[in-house]
């Protein structure tokens, strides 16, 4: 086992934390706190770089509680990459000094600070040929379009059938790797994005892309009057009566960001043994996927499209940045500086 000692683990850190909820970018604070230890099956892993997301500020909105925050003060985000630095009993796979992406405790978070705890079986190697950040903006954003996708029916081993899929808020931080993923499994891509990133998205691969902001835009309809088997909804504000005309017979939307009408429509639709139906998806974390993800980086079959990047001192820029909601990819925050 790897020891604090010998790789000169400091006391303390430094982290960005918030001690109440509501507050947004204002209510992030750069601290000094004690630098965790790793217990069984837990690796201390120095930071690099956190990828923002979404749920990261919804949480600090009070959107996810009771369950989060789980206490105050809390430091937030969860996809991070960095090195390890120590191991705790039991943990056979890592060595202090391997290159990792993480994906650590959506309860106890982590993740804007320079040293944080991470479990063993959400840890996968990084490859040199993949940097930090574009580590960092795999485990949620790549994750959640991996899964729905699959939800779909796409397939990466070549046996899938050639499906005809819908990508919303394409240029977002789960679209981009969407549209990515869905090439791969050799699906027709129509996607929607604002106009300033229409050919990003095509250069990704997206057979048709709609600016969201036109007439045909917002009616979703493929251009080549395709209908779609599936649709991976990675935005808000659009309602069913907008999607049932486009969608295939057994079409299927799986939404991203489910709210609770979404909730009670899925199960309207499972009751009714409805052949269209609204599926909501909450990412199921797994070592196995994180590790497909690195290695499509790794191979150069997916890249990671990093929007901007701060430095930790910053964060609550970066934490403002993804509140806006314009973000084209990832917010990246560095742990140096």
């Amino acid at each position: 086992m790897a020891t604090a000692a010998a790789t000169k683990v400091p006391a303390t850190m430094r982290a960005v934390q918030y001690d109440a909820c509501g507050r947004g970018a204002a209510g992030l604070k750069l601290v000094e706190v004690p630098v965790p230890a790793a217990k069984k099956n837990e690796l201390l892993l120095k930071l690099e770089a956190a990828s923002i997301n979404p749920v990261d500020w919804k949480v600090q909105k009070g959107m996810l509680r009771p369950f989060l925050p789980r206490k105050l003060p809390f430091i937030p985000v969860t996809d991070v990459a960095g090195v390890v630095v120590d191991v705790g009993p039991g943990v056979n796979g890592f060595q202090a000094g391997d290159q990792v992406v993480a994906m650590l405790n959506s309860f106890y978070g982590g993740g804007l600070a320079e040293y944080a705890v991470a479990s063993e079986n959400l840890t996968v190697k990084r490859p040199p040929q993949v940097s930090a950040a574009e580590g960092a903006g795999l485990p949620i954003a790549a994750g959640t379009a991996l899964q729905a996708l699959r939800t779909i029916g796409a397939k990466f081993d070549g046996t899938g059938r050639p499906l005809n899929v819908l990508i919303t808020a394409a240029s977002g931080g789960v679209g981009l790797y969407a549209v990515q993923l869905a090439k791969l499994a050799g699906l027709h891509v129509t996607a929607t994005c604002g106009a300033r990133n229409v050919e990003l998205v095509k250069s990704l691969g997206a057979d048709e892309v709609l600016d969201y902001r036109t007439a045909e835009g917002a009616s979703l309809q493929s251009p080549s009057g395709k209908k779609y088997d599936g649709v991976v909804h990675c935005t808000v504000g659009i309602s069913w009566l907008t999607f049932e005309p486009v969608l295939a017979n057994t079409g299927r939307v799986i939404d991203i960001t489910p709210n609770f009408t979404a909730i009670l429509k899925s199960a309207l639709h499972k009751v009714t043994f409805a052949s269209k139906r609204l599926v909501p998806l909450l990412l199921s974390p797994n070592k196995a996927d994180l590790e497909f993800l690195v290695g499509l980086l790794k191979d150069g079959k997916m890249k990671t499209l990093i929007d901007s990047r701060f430095p930790l001192s910053e964060a609550s820029k970066a934490w403002g940045k993804s509140i806006e909601g314009h973000a084209t990819g990832k917010i990246i925050v560095q742990m140096e500086g």
